[in-house]
């Protein structure tokens, strides 16, 4: 089994009958999935999706692939295969698009109605190919066959790309529910059907594979959501992806059966539904679902509001519920129902959620208390079945932190694929097929790329590090007036203290340490102010963290008198 060295180096040339495997989002992180495939000079896209911030990264919006490494070869693409319509493998989209708008963008039905809404929003007008299950067809020197696969979300396709220097099977997320809400089941018969033609490389979705067993059906939370239905004494509130059609439609039935209306709330989620139900994914009879504001003028127990939020984030519509933000007022009596499972490294916003909606009087309805979520991954016992029904010679685990890329290589190693031929990378690790064998080869640029606001990429991790330091520590600006002439102070400095315990009479002994930075300055002869500046800063900050014991934010002006 092998896996990356920190001292890799950048790729040798391709051979003419090798393929490249480059993962720039997805390998060790769970969201912002992207895998480039090169071959013969052409380059082939699966996914490509968006990463959403955790706590330690302030202001950010969201995480993009790092496109630095084929921004020079943006003519080279020949199409972006969407896997499925989750925001974590389509929402890069539009920013990969902006740099190129003609690349062909090529999935199913439903996948491609979700990335056109959003790519409207952003002004761009994509060229798409619609594909289904069974289809097969080229681009450049890749031929693709699409493979139904089982999700959270439906119309999910795994590809296989075949080429010269052998067979990729590519799962996207997928799983092996028998009893699918839209009876349309991952396609085990063509999996072995290309087994049997020979897979060379099998990437899988590693994040249940740590889970044992078999994930459960969609079906078996259908009695935990009609139960909050029938119980509930006041309003019920949904919280759920705003791609999660398959939930939904469950709410939906629900709602339906037990008497009461419904209002989408959150505007990925009113697209979403929009575009779902014109395409026929989510059904429901004519006046179910209400504008709001028609919605408020019912009886609160006829009421149903299905919103976005489920994960915690800030701006969404469940958060600001909690923390009172919203026009929807949480009050005694009201059941929110929080339809989804936790992704990882959103455990303390989701709790804080629960938390503030429990304070103003509602019953929250989560995984951790109730049977209303389950995952759209392959848990351990399906992806042994995969690996047994395939036969592959060569595995690279994709999709999860590095936990689940281990956990995943170890059953594809105990299904029987020599530990040699499994390979675990991370993100920007070069994995190279030549005459029938991976291997990691080098490593490509593959950071984090920031979006905030309307800036992309602007934000580095030094700008996070001053928020952080900013939200921990505060920050202490110091304005010194100099004399040109001498160096030295003309007056005391002022000092400016925000989000620091210290007031700022505190600091006024800190006026010898500005005075002393001076001095020494003067005399090694440095005159410029911004590198009077730093000394400054570097001795202030040294005072300031044995005065305080701590670290706020030095920011020093020095201004010529």
């Amino acid at each position: 089994m092998s896996h990356p060295h920190p001292e890799l180096k950048p790729p040798p040339n391709l051979p003419r009958d090798g393929l490249r495997v480059v993962g720039l989002g997805g390998l060790g992180e769970v969201g912002r999935n992207m895998t480039v495939f090169e071959h013969r000079g052409k380059l082939l896209i699966v996914d490509c999706g968006v990463l959403f911030p955790e706590e330690h990264q302030p202001g950010i919006d969201v995480i993009l692939p790092d496109f630095t490494w084929i921004r020079d070869r943006l003519d080279s693409i020949v199409a972006i295969v969407l896997t499925h319509g989750h925001e974590d493998h389509i929402g890069g989209v539009p920013y990969l698009l902006r740099e190129r708008p003609d690349i062909p963008v090529v999935g199913s039905k439903l996948t491609l109605a979700l990335i056109e809404a959003k790519l409207k929003e952003h002004r761009i007008k994509p060229v798409l190919d619609e594909v289904t299950e069974g289809d097969r067809v080229p681009f450049g020197p890749f031929d693709l066959e699409f493979v139904a696969v089982n999700h959270s979300i439906p119309d999910g396709l795994a590809v296989a790309i075949r080429t010269s220097a052998g067979m990729v099977l590519h799962t996207g997320d997928f799983k092996m529910d028998q009893f699918p809400l839209d009876d349309r089941i991952t396609d085990l018969r063509a999996f072995a059907r290309l087994g049997e033609e020979g897979v060379d490389l099998f990437l899988t979705d590693s994040t249940n594979a740590e889970v044992p067993g078999f994930t459960m059906s969609e079906r078996e939370l259908s009695p935990a959501i009609e139960t909050v239905f029938r119980t509930a004494p006041r309003r019920v509130i949904v919280s759920s992806f705003a791609s999660h059609v398959h939930r939904i439609q469950q709410v939906l039935d629900a709602a339906q059966a037990h008497g009461r209306k419904v209002a989408f709330v959150g505007r990925s989620m009113v697209r979403n539904m929009g575009v779902a139900r014109d395409l026929g994914y989510l059904k429901y009879p004519e006046g179910l679902v209400v504008p709001l504001e028609e919605l408020e003028r019912m009886k609160p127990d006829r009421m149903a509001i299905v919103c976005t939020g489920s994960q915690g984030e800030p701006l969404a519509a469940l958060s600001r519920m909690a923390n009172r933000e919203h026009k929807i007022r949480i009050g005694e009596g009201d059941t929110v129902l929080m339809a989804s499972s936790v992704i990882p490294g959103n455990e303390n916003a989701i709790s804080s959620v629960i938390n503030g909606l429990t304070r103003w009087g509602a019953k929250v309805v989560h995984k951790g208390n109730a049977k209303v979520h389950v995952s759209g991954h392959a848990s351990a016992g399906e992806l042994a079945y995969c690996y047994n029904i395939v036969r592959p010679t060569n595995v690279m685990p994709v999709h999860g932190e590095w936990r689940h890329l281990k956990a995943n290589a170890e059953i594809a190693i105990r299904t029987g694929v020599d530990p040699d031929r499994v390979v675990i990378a991370e993100d920007g690790v070069v994995v190279d097929l030549v005459k029938g064998r991976a291997k990691i080869t080098g490593k490509v640029p593959a950071g984090n790329v920031y979006v905030d606001g309307q800036t992309v990429g602007g934000a580095t991790e030094t700008t996070l590090k001053d928020r952080r330091t900013l939200a921990n520590e505060g920050v202490v600006t110091v304005l010194a007036l100099v004399d040109a002439d001498t160096g030295a102070l003309t007056e005391p400095p002022d000092f400016l203290v925000r989000g620091f315990v210290a007031s700022p009479e505190s600091f006024e002994p800190a006026a010898g340490v500005v005075e002393k930075a001076l001095a020494r300055a003067a005399a090694e002869g440095i005159g410029e102010p911004h590198r009077l500046e730093q000394m400054i800063t570097r001795e202030l900050g040294r005072w300031a963290q044995r005065k305080f014991r701590r670290n706020p934010m030095i920011i020093a002006i020095v201004v010529d008198a």
